[in-house]
C-alpha cells in the first residue's frame, strides 16, 4: 500500500485545499480524488457508507443526492465528522451528520427535487477508514420529477463531466448487477473522458438480487464486457436491512460470507467486497500521488517562490505603527501621481491593446470629436444665403443699397462665432469626464485603504471640477475676444477685392470633378485618407444582402474592394455633393452605422438613393466620420423651420449675397483654424497639466490637512483577510514541501493492467455531421478527448468549478438545452 510518508501526504493536501478555498483561491495543485458515478439508486451511497462503517447519508426514493458531496476520509484514533461550512464544530453523532447534509442541501436546492453543483465538503475521521477523497455525485436520471427542470438529465451529466474530465480524478463506475451492463450510463460517461480506461474502475452492486440461475462471473472475471482495471463486486444492505437497522459491520460480514459461499464467486472472494474495494482505491490514490510527485513538488515550489516576498512583507507588517502608516501613505500618493502621468502621457509600463484609455482618448477628442462637432453646427449654404439676404435687406430698410453693406458681414460672422461656444463647452466636458475616468482607474489600486481611497477621490475630482470651471471661463473669453474685433486685415482673409478669385477656385474644383468623370485622375484624388472594413447594410437579400468590403477613402472618392489585397474593385463613388447622416442602431444589431447620400437626390450606388455603412464599434464610427469630414463630406443639416429655397428677383442683391457668403466662409475658416489650435492648448494648460501638478505636489498636503492621517490608513476587512490567508497559504506550502521532501520515491506501486477491447461500451450518441473536439464522431465509438496536461500554476485543484461546454446535438424531449460535452480542461 505504499510507505507512511506517502499516506501522510493526502491529509496535508486536504488541509492545503481548505486553506486556499476559504479565500476562493487555488494554488494550482491537483488534489487526487475519486468520483462515484452511477445511475439513480445504483447503490453509490451505500458503498460510501460501507467504507465509513456508519449510516450518515440521506436515504429515500428517487433522487436523494442533489449536491456533490466531497467526502474526505482520514484515518484517526477518534471518530467524528466536520463540515467545511461549520468550521470548528465536531459531529460525533452520525445521525446529526445526515440531518446536516439534508439541511445544507435544501438550503440551496429547496425542499423539492432540484439540484445544485455547489459541493458540500465533509471530512470524516475514523480508525476504520483508509485515507481517501471521494465525490458522491447525483445519480443519473432520465425523467424529471417534482419541480425539476425538463433538462435535469443534462444538468446532472453536465455536473458529472466537470469532475471526471480531470486527469487527477479516478472514476468509480457503479452499475447494478440486475441491469444491462452494456447500457450502463456510468461506463458510457467514463468512456467519453477516459477512452483508454486508465482511470476507470467498475463496481458491480446488488449481486444478491440477480435472478436465480444467473450470475455475473464472466463480468467480474473481466472476460465479458472487459475494462482495463476490471470490476469489483460488492453486496450492499437491502432496503429491508436498512429499515431494520442492520449494522454495517454485520452487513460486511454477510457480504464476505456471500462471496465465500456462492459457487460462481468463491474462487475470487478475496478480490471482491467492500474492504478490498477500499484498499484498491487507496492504492490507486497512492499510485497517482507517486506518479505526479515531481510535478507536485514543482508546483509547490513555484507557488512558494511567488508568495515569498509578499509573505515576508506581511510577516513584518505592523498595522498600528504610525511610522509605517506615514511611509505607506507617502508611497501610495507618489505611485498615484506616477500612474496618472503615465496614463495621460502614454508611457505606461502595461500598454492596453484592447481599447483606448487616458491620453489616447483625450487626443481623439481633440483631433476627431471636436472638429466634427464644429462642422455639425455649420448651417448649409442655402440657409446661410437666406440669412445674408434678410440681413442686407433689413440693413437697407426702405432704401435700395448701391453697395454691399459691411454690417451684414459682421452680423453673420458674429452669429457664427457665438455658435462655437457649444462645441467648445462640450469638448471641455468630454475631456473632464476622461480625466475623472483616469482618476478612477488609478485609485482603484487603493482598495486596501477604503477611507484613503474615498478622500483621494473626493479631493482630486473636486480639483478637476474647479479646473474645468476655470478652463470653461477661459474658452468663453477666447470666443468673446474673437467677437470683440473682426479683423478684416488678416493675411489669410480673402477680402472684398479678392472675392472673384474665390469664384475661380470653386469653378476650378468643378472642372476637376468633370475631368475625373471623363477619366482624368487629378493628383489630389490619389491621397488616401483612410482604409478599413465596412459593411454595406442596406442591400436587399435578393441582391446579395449585407456584405463586408475593404473601403478606401481618398480626397476625391470612396472606393471598395472585395478584400484588403485591393485587386478586385467593386465600385468607386465620387465625393461630389455627398453628405452623411446618422442611422439609428437596430434593436437586434450590434453594428454602428451611418449613411451617405447625394444632395441632388441622385442615386449613390446602383439604384440606391443612400448607402448605409456599418462598423463594429462607436470608436470606428467616430473615426470614419472624422475621415469623411477631412475629405469634404459633411453631416446633414436639419432645418427645423422647414424654409424652402430663396429665389432672388434682384440681380444686384443676389451678387451682394454671394460676395458676403464668400467673405463669411473665408473669415470663419480662419476662426475655425484658430479655435481648433487654441482649444487643445488651453485645455492642456488649464486642466490636464494643472491636475497632474496638483496630484504630484498638492494632494499629500491636502490629505495631511484633514488631520486624520492615521484613520486614513485603516485597512479594509478584505485586505486583513487577504494578509491572513497569504500567511496561512505560505505556511501550508512550506509544510507540504517539507513532507514531500521526506517521501521516498521507491514507493511500492501496482503497474497499470494492459489495454483491453472496450468497444462494447457505446458512447453517447450524436447526430450525423456533428464535429466534436475537432473530429467527426460516429455512433458506437468514444469521441476523442483532449488530454489534461499539468502546466504549472494554471492547473487547478478547483477546476471542477469551471463552466462546461456542450455538444451541439438536438433532442426531441428537451429542446431548450443541449446535452453536456467533454470540457476542454486547460
Amino acid at each position: 500500500m505504499g510507505n507512511r510518508g506517502m499516506e501522510d501526504l493526502i491529509p496535508l493536501v486536504n488541509r492545503l485545499q481548505d486553506a486556499l478555498s476559504s479565500v476562493g483561491q487555488s494554488c494550482g495543485l491537483h488534489l487526487p480524488q475519486i468520483a462515484v458515478v452511477g445511475g439513480q439508486s445504483a447503490g453509490k451511497s451505500s458503498v460510501l457508507e460501507n467504507f465509513v462503517g456508519r449510516d450518515f447519508l440521506p436515504r429515500g426514493s428517487g433522487i436523494v443526492t442533489r449536491r456533490p458531496l466531497i467526502l474526505q476520509l482520514l484515518n484517526s484514533d477518534a471518530e467524528y465528522g466536520e463540515f467545511f461550512h461549520c468550521k470548528g464544530k465536531k459531529f460525533t453523532d452520525f445521525e446529526e451528520i445526515r440531518k446536516e447534509i439534508e439541511t445544507e442541501t435544501c438550503r440551496l436546492t429547496g425542499s423539492n427535487k432540484g439540484i445544485s453543483s455547489v459541493p458540500i465538503s465533509l471530512r470524516i475521521y475514523s480508525p476504520h477508514v483508509l485515507n481517501l477523497t471521494l465525490v458522491d455525485l447525483p445519480g443519473i436520471t432520465k425523467v424529471p420529477v417534482g419541480d425539476q427542470p425538463a433538462d435535469i438529465e443534462y444538468q446532472i451529466r453536465d455536473m458529472i463531466m466537470q469532475y471526471i474530465c480531470k486527469e487527477n480524478c479516478l472514476i468509480l463506475g457503479v452499475t447494478p448487477a440486475n441491469t444491462d451492463l452494456a447500457n450502463s450510463d456510468a461506463l458510457k460517461l467514463a468512456k467519453d473522458v477516459d477512452p483508454q480506461g486508465q482511470r476507470t474502475i467498475g463496481v458491480i452492486t446488488k449481486l444478491d438480487l440477480m435472478d436465480q440461475g444467473t450470475d455475473a462471473r464472466e463480468i467480474l472475471e473481466n472476460r465479458l464486457l472487459p475494462l482495463r482495471r476490471g470490476y469489483i463486486g460488492v453486496v450492499n444492505r437491502s432496503q429491508k436491512d436498512i429499515d431494520g437497522k442492520k449494522d454495517i459491520k454485520a452487513a460486511l460480514e454477510s457480504e464476505k460470507n456471500f462471496f465465500l459461499s456462492h459457487p460462481a464467486y468463491k474462487h475470487m472472494a478475496e478480490r471482491m467486497g467492500t474492504p478490498y474495494l477500499q484498499r484498491i482505491l487507496n492504492q490507486q490514490l497512492t499510485n497517482h500521488i507517486r506518479d505526479m510527485l515531481p510535478a507536485f513538488r514543482s508546483h509547490l515550489q513555484s507557488e512558494l517562490v511567488a508568495l515569498n516576498k509578499e509573505a515576508e512583507e506581511y510577516r513584518q507588517y505592523k498595522p498600528d505603527d504610525p511610522a509605517r502608516r506615514t511611509k505607506t501613505l507617502l508611497q501610495i500618493v507618489q505611485l498615484l501621481a506616477v500612474d496618472f502621468e503615465k496614463l495621460i502621457e502614454g508611457s505606461g509600463d502595461k500598454v492596453d491593446t484592447v481599447s483606448l484609455s487616458g491620453g489616447a482618448r483625450i487626443n481623439k477628442i481633440f483631433h476627431e470629436r471636436f472638429p466634427y462637432e464644429l462642422v455639425k453646427i455649420e448651417s448649409d449654404a442655402r440657409k446661410q444665403r437666406q440669412e445674408i439676404n434678410y440681413a442686407i435687406r433689413n440693413i437697407n430698410g426702405v432704401r435700395t443699397g448701391l453697395f454691399t453693406p459691411d454690417m451684414a458681414f459682421e452680423t453673420i460672422v458674429k452669429k457664427k462665432i457665438s455658435s462655437l461656444k457649444g462645441p467648445c463647452i462640450k469638448c471641455i466636458d468630454m475631456v473632464c469626464q476622461e480625466l475623472i475616468t483616469t482618476v478612477y482607474q488609478c485609485i482603484s489600486k487603493l482598495s486596501s485603504f477604503p477611507k484613503l481611497r474615498d478622500e483621494t477621490e473626493r479631493i482630486v475630482i473636486t480639483e478637476i471640477r474647479e479646473k474645468e470651471s476655470k478652463c470653461r471661463d477661459q474658452v468663453l473669453l477666447l470666443i468673446d475676444i474673437q467677437l470683440a474685433y473682426i479683423n478684416t486685415k488678416h493675411e489669410d482673409f480673402v477680402g472684398f477685392t479678392n472675392v472673384q478669385q474665390v469664384h475661380n477656385q470653386n469653378n476650378g474644383k468643378t472642372l476637376i470633378g468633370m475631368a475625373q468623370n471623363q477619366g482624368v485622375v487629378h493628383p489630389s484624388s490619389r491621397i488616401v485618407i483612410r482604409k478599413g472594413w465596412l459593411t454595406i447594410s442596406n442591400i436587399g437579400i435578393m441582391k446579395g444582402g449585407a456584405r463586408e468590403y475593404w473601403f478606401i477613402l481618398s480626397a476625391e472618392s470612396l472606393s471598395w474592394f472585395k478584400d484588403e489585397e485591393e485587386k478586385e474593385k467593386k465600385y468607386m463613388l465620387p465625393l461630389d455633393n455627398l453628405k452623411l447622416r446618422d442611422v439609428e442602431k437596430g434593436f437586434m444589431s450590434s453594428k454602428f452605422a451611418f449613411a451617405i447620400f447625394n444632395t441632388e437626390l441622385r442615386n449613390v450606388y446602383k439604384d440606391y438613393k443612400c448607402l448605409e455603412l456599418a462598423c463594429n464599434s462607436q470608436e470606428d464610427l467616430d473615426s470614419w466620420k472624422a475621415s469623411l469630414l477631412r475629405a469634404g463630406v459633411y453631416p446633414e443639416k436639419v432645418d427645423g423651420q422647414g424654409n424652402g429655397p430663396e429665389y432672388f428677383t434682384d440681380p444686384q442683391l443676389e451678387r451682394q449675397v454671394e460676395i458676403i457668403c464668400n467673405l463669411v466662409d473665408s473669415y470663419m475658416s480662419i476662426i475655425h483654424k484658430t479655435i481648433r489650435d487654441l482649444m487643445p492648448k488651453t485645455i492642456m494648460h488649464l486642466m490636464i497639466n494643472s491636475v497632474k501638478e496638483f496630484i504630484s505636489s498638492e494632494l499629500l498636503a491636502q490629505l495631511y490637512a484633514l488631520g486624520e492621517c492615521s484613520a486614513l490608513m485603516d485597512e479594509s476587512p478584505e485586505q486583513q483577510q487577504h494578509r491572513e490567508e497569504v500567511l496561512r497559504k505560505h505556511a501550508a506550502l512550506k509544510e507540504a514541501l517539507t513532507v514531500v521532501g521526506e517521501i521516498s520515491m521507491s514507493t511500492c506501486t501496482t503497474p497499470l493492467p494492459p489495454p483491453v477491447d472496450s468497444s462494447w461500451i457505446q458512447s453517447t450518441s450524436f447526430p450525423k455531421n456533428v464535429v466534436t473536439v475537432g473530429k467527426p464522431v460516429s455512433r458506437g465509438h468514444a469521441p476523442p478527448v483532449p488530454r489534461v496536461t499539468h502546466t504549472g500554476p494554471k492547473a487547478s485543484s478547483d477546476s471542477f468549478h469551471q463552466p462546461v461546454g456542450r455538444y451541439n446535438r438536438t433532442t426531441t424531449s428537451v429542446p431548450r438545452r443541449q446535452p453536456p460535452a467533454i470540457p476542454s480542461v486547460k
